[in-house]
């Protein structure tokens, strides 16, 4: 995982970075961050041009594609390392129209009304709008 920012009350943002944090996550977490992270680092490789026509030297690059165009997984940590949330935000963290942020907390439960300190701190590291009305999907 990356560091991403620090929130109030000692909790931490990280990015999520490999597939295997992806699995630890869904499985801390009880959710889905993994199926979702697959597909998006699918989709990215998927969409990959290699720079060249020999073989040995096609991945060159591709690493950073992914990481460039696919969304960000991030993971909210508390200082014991606790998962406590899970957002999925637009590709480098900047507005995108068509893409929905998600925030969700353990088993899809609504994190805002006891993490909202923290949402709103990687809202503004990354100078995008997180409110719950557009990023918490299974209000009811």
């Amino acid at each position: 995982m990356d560091y991403v920012c620090d929130a109030p009350g000692d909790l931490t943002w990280f990015r999520i970075v490999t597939e295997g944090e992806a699995i630890a996550e869904s499985r801390e977490l009880h959710h889905a961050v993994e199926k979702y992270f697959r597909r998006e680092w699918e989709k990215a490789e998927s969409e990959y041009a290699p720079p060249t026509t020999v073989f040995i030297e096609q991945a060159i690059g591709l690493a950073d594609h992914v990481r460039r165009t696919m969304p960000l997984f991030l993971t909210l940590r508390d200082a014991d390392g606790t998962g406590l949330a899970t957002a999925m935000l637009p590709p480098g963290g900047k507005p995108e129209s068509g893409f929905a942020p998600i925030i969700v907390g353990p088993g899809n439960a609504d994190p805002y009304p006891r993490h909202a300190d923290a949402i709103d701190a990687l809202a503004d590291h990354y100078g995008i709008a997180l409110d719950r009305v557009r990023c918490y999907p299974y209000r009811r």
